[in-house]
């Protein structure tokens, strides 16, 4: 008993952990956690484990930010300059002696590299279903979890504390800690829960990360505050930033915008200042909370043509998947409000497990009630699906693919009021060299059309020609442009720029 107390008495009071990111996850960490006692905390961080050994870390950083909230003393130190896809061992070292060592991965910088998510929210409720699922991120190891909201019931410093202790559970038992995207949910009553407990980015709770170098781009946004305003033209403007330089794009928010249950309001706000954005611009997986039920969709864009449901249309193509509705440890809700679109829809505990590649995004829903029977070897591995896991399987299939679309994606209006359609736009290569094919529908204005190219996706486009609109003598018009200096790794867009302004189109 006596050995017990010296130990105890020679280890840092940094308690409650989370590691979350302000910057660009390939080079940066934001270490937090709650400081018991003891006085001025450094953290010691290196490469290479040392077992604790504070004077054998190569690296020290003081507290760069800290606060009292929920019962804590928050404690905040932001890693910069740090080397992409690299683990980091790192030590809490205050007046009261050394933590145990932890560690973390930075993600990658590459698109070439695969991309692992957890994707899930509301855990207010119910501590042994929270439990269940933080253990099973722990098994799962993925580069990061995207957190919906709604972590607790009311945002209490009790609650809060107990929030934090069982997320201590998505620790491996050697230390090797999870990264946290925070959302805000209704339950976080202000801004200033997510900002002081997660340090994130911006005091209003919607920002920008990206994810594997230009693999992907995720937007997490925030359902609390007006969809419109200075938060849609945040979003359109890191949407024209970004969609053009990646090969996914993700978004994150808490409410869902249609819920699959009856006991929740649609969100028509969300629905015309976001889904029409996520649709111009090409967003390709959105992640939703707060219902409580499961569900996944068919892509789908905003409609209110014949064929559609409460605003969205299928559309295999070109439209948006999202999934969701919450489900970490909140109580379940009837998913008694499926649409046309739906592709699978539930009631469990559970969160996504999401894999995002060049080629590809799978999204797996796992059900988390049964994680103390998941295996532990793929505890290396995170791409290893465990043994005993409970994969959802509906009718629809356990695994929801989305794939590169070779096709045209179309950005401007959703439900356009254009006059000029442009119903085909390919490339093509044909005898050393690309030919370059466009349709339009409705021409009865006049219409240009600028083409233009990079070397390959992500690059910089330059205009190699201008097309004058041939008019509306038919009802379809065919245009053809042969690129002779070809490439296999070109890629081209097309304007139209017609009295009604530029529309965009675009390979990708």
């Amino acid at each position: 008993m006596l050995l017990l107390l010296w130990v105890t008495a020679c280890m840092a009071r940094a308690e409650r952990l989370r590691i979350s990111f302000r910057s660009d996850p390939a080079t940066s960490m934001v270490v937090g956690w709650d400081q018991m006692m003891g006085d001025n905390p450094v953290l010691y961080y290196d490469t290479q484990s040392h077992q604790g050994d504070v004077v054998s870390y190569a690296n020290q950083q003081g507290v760069d930010s800290q606060n009292d909230y929920a019962g804590m003393q928050n404690k905040f130190v932001r890693l910069q300059d740090l080397s992409p896809n690299t683990i980091y061992y790192f030590v809490i070292a205050d007046s009261e002696g050394v933590s145990q060592e932890y560690s973390f991965e930075t993600l990658p910088d590459d698109s070439k590299e695969r991309i692992s998510i957890i994707a899930g929210g509301d855990s207010r409720n119910y501590r042994e279903a929270r439990q269940a699922a933080n253990l099973m991120v722990g098994k799962l190891h993925p580069h990061v979890v995207m957190f919906g909201g709604d972590m607790t019931g009311g945002d209490t410093a009790k609650q809060w504390i107990r929030w934090m202790n069982d997320w201590q559970l998505t620790t491996s038992p050697s230390g090797r800690m999870t990264p946290i995207i925070a959302t805000r949910g209704n339950h976080e009553y202000s801004n200033t829960s997510i900002v002081a407990l997660f340090d994130v980015p911006t005091e209003s709770n919607y920002y920008s990360l990206p994810i594997g170098g230009n693999l992907a781009q995720l937007y997490t946004l925030n359902s609390l505050i007006p969809a419109g305003g200075d938060q849609a033209e945040w979003l359109e403007d890191e949407l024209i930033r970004s969609h053009e330089n990646v090969y996914w794009q993700l978004a994150q928010y808490h409410f869902a915008t249609r819920p699959h249950t009856s006991r929740k309001a649609e969100n028509n706000d969300q629905w015309h200042y976001w889904s029409k954005l996520f649709f111009n611009y090409g967003v390709d997986l959105v992640v939703e909370s707060d219902a409580h039920v499961v569900k996944t969709t068919y892509p789908i864009r905003p409609s209110k043509k014949r064929g559609s449901q409460q605003g969205f249309i299928r559309d295999d193509k070109r439209g948006t998947v999202y999934i969701g509705e919450g489900c970490w440890g909140a109580p379940l809700r009837d998913n008694n409000d499926d649409k046309k679109w739906t592709r699978a829809s539930g009631s469990f505990n559970q969160f996504k497990w999401i894999f995002i590649d060049r080629e590809g995004i799978e999204v797996r829903t796992v059900k988390t009630d049964n994680s103390e029977e998941v295996g532990n070897e793929c505890i290396t591995d995170r791409f290893c699906v465990p043994s005993n896991i409970n994969i959802w399987n509906p009718s629809t299939g356990d695994v929801l693919y989305i794939e590169q679309n070779k096709d045209v994606r179309y950005i401007g209006e959703s439900d356009s009021n254009l006059k000029v359609e442009v119903l085909d736009f390919n490339a093509t290569s044909k005898d050393d060299k690309k030919e370059i094919k466009w349709i339009t529908k409705n021409e009865n204005d006049t219409v240009n059309f600028e083409l233009q190219k990079a070397k390959s996706l992500g690059k910089r486009y330059t205009t190699i020609a201008t097309v004058n609109g041939q008019g509306s003598s038919q009802e379809k018009n065919y245009y053809c442009f042969i690129d002779k200096d070809d490439s296999a790794e070109s890629a081209y867009r097309l304007k139209k720029i017609s009295s009604q302004g530029v529309t965009l189109f675009y390979l990708r």
